[in-house]
């Protein structure tokens, strides 16, 4: 059980992304909440929901910079995952009951690959049940608890790397995977598994990498909650926040005179030189300060669509 800093219940506005590392055993909902707790937030929100069984990066976004939650939502993701070959399992994952086993399973490496390249590139996927999608109002998981199935239609996804990195114990497939937004690892284990005609589940689970963001640059909830006990204050923990551009590197960049910022503030689209041609973009003022994201309409105007409040210390404690 990790630790609870000390800090009084106090909330305050703090805006800017945190890299979590999360661990394994608690739902990424759970580690927001400690996280939110550590950094005395009186809002956050995080960017995709990891499954019990999974770690990694898990980025939480704070105050202001929640208005980027959804383009970190959005972005591709990179994963490290284990395969239990034999298996089947009714969640598709280790924490699920045993459905089918099949026993001496003996794969030739060659036949993997091969089974592994039919799943690069763009594919369709059914949401398993155990997901958070809902039905009616209501999480699909829930009605999975109650072995209450529904339909669920194909959703098309890009795998854009499927690699093996070897079996363990002539049954642990280890594979990392690239893909995009809507991919469900255990769905995609599952699929391979029917393939290779031994069935298959996720034992372990380990993401990467979150858009432009890295597991590399990620902090354990431990070693926040530790820093949190001996920081001289918790405005000494916003030095590990990221500003919440960062999260928006991919998107073109355009700076605003203080003329044309005034109208995007009122709501208005404006037209500026040189923009690109559709899509969103970051919009600056002098100095380079983030004001948010805009959007190029169709007559080539940029319209303002999620935009940071002013008085607003991006990567730190409200000014």
């Amino acid at each position: 059980m990790v630790d609870q800093p000390k800090y009084p219940p106090s909330k305050r506005d703090v805006t800017g992304i945190f890299l979590l590392d999360k661990p394994a055993g608690i739902s990424s909902n759970e580690a927001l909440q400690r996280v939110k707790r550590i950094f005395g937030a009186t809002k956050a929100g995080h960017t995709g929901s990891l499954d019990l069984i999974a770690t990694g990066l898990l980025p939480i976004c704070f105050g202001e910079a929640t208005k980027v939650c959804a383009f970190l939502l959005n972005a591709d993701k990179c994963y490290v995952s284990e395969f239990q070959l034999g298996v089947v399992t009714s969640t598709g994952d280790r924490e699920g009951s045993v459905l089918r086993r099949t026993t001496n399973v003996t794969l030739d490496p060659a036949f993997i690959e091969r089974t592994l390249a039919r799943f690069r590139g763009e594919i369709q996927q059914v949401p398993p049940m155990f997901s958070a999608l809902k039905r009616g109002g209501q999480p699909l998981y829930k009605l999975a608890r109650k072995g209450i199935s529904v339909e669920r239609k194909p959703r098309t996804v890009k795998i854009y790397e499927l690699d093996s990195l070897g079996l363990l114990d002539g049954d642990l497939l280890r594979v990392e995977i690239s893909c995009s937004k809507g991919t469900y690892v255990r769905t995609l284990a599952e699929d391979i598994g029917e393939i290779l005609k031994c069935g298959a589940h996720v034992s372990e689970l380990r993401r990467l990498k979150v858009g432009p963001y890295s597991i590399d640059d990620s902090l354990p909830l431990d070693e926040l909650t530790k820093i949190s006990q001996t920081a001289y204050s918790r405005l000494g923990l916003d030095k590990l926040l990221l500003a919440a551009d960062t999260a928006l590197v991919d998107l073109p960049d355009i700076c605003l005179s203080e003329e044309s910022a005034f109208y995007i503030k009122r709501g208005q689209a404006i037209r500026v030189c040189d923009a690109p041609e559709a899509g969103f973009v970051r919009l600056y003022i002098s100095g380079r300060q983030f004001i948010g994201v805009g959007i190029v309409l169709d007559d080539g105007r940029i319209a303002p669509r999620r935009l940071i409040r002013e008085g607003i210390s991006i990567g730190g404690a409200k000014s």
